[in-house]
């Protein structure tokens, strides 16, 4: 395998690890609250953890808003009513409603097929440009399944 695709690949995974955490994060510790808030504090946490310096917190930061704008447009996606009112209309009559359930299906890949290109991007950023050290910190947290950082 080429270099350049597996570095892609480990972003992408690191992207994904991180994007689950900052969602997975979100509603039980900080109730919710302003997304922006949150992740400016993931970035600080996970910026320390890694001992980045303010260029390496930048393209971190820039990957988790573009992690965040992917998870807001697959919310979106679809239309109105959220992803569980969708989903639970698809169980609404004597039959599942395999139409809309395909249709759905279609809109989510969708946004994922146009958002990703930008994440594969930023996370590529990001990576590429920790030194060996940090990129090990990172690798050793995805080989956890992305569990918690020890201190």
């Amino acid at each position: 395998m080429k270099p350049w695709i597996k570095r892609s690949l480990f972003g992408l995974a690191g992207a994904a690890i991180v994007a689950g955490s900052l969602g997975g994060c979100a509603a039980h510790r900080w109730g919710g609250g302003d997304p922006a808030e949150f992740r400016a504090k993931m970035v600080e946490r996970i910026g320390g953890k890694l001992d980045l310096d303010t260029v390496q917190k930048q393209k971190l930061a820039t990957l988790a808003d573009k992690l965040g704008a992917q998870r807001a447009a697959m919310r979106d996606a679809g239309g109105a009513g959220g992803m569980r009112t969708q989903f639970q209309s698809l169980f609404a009559g004597n039959k599942l409603d395999q139409s809309a359930a395909s249709k759905m299906v279609d809109e989510k890949t969708a946004a994922v097929r146009t958002g990703s290109p930008d994440i594969i991007l930023a996370a590529a950023d990001f990576f590429d440009n920790l030194n060996p050290a940090q990129q090990a910190k990172v690798r050793e947290f995805m080989q956890r399944g992305g569990r918690r950082w020890r201190s």
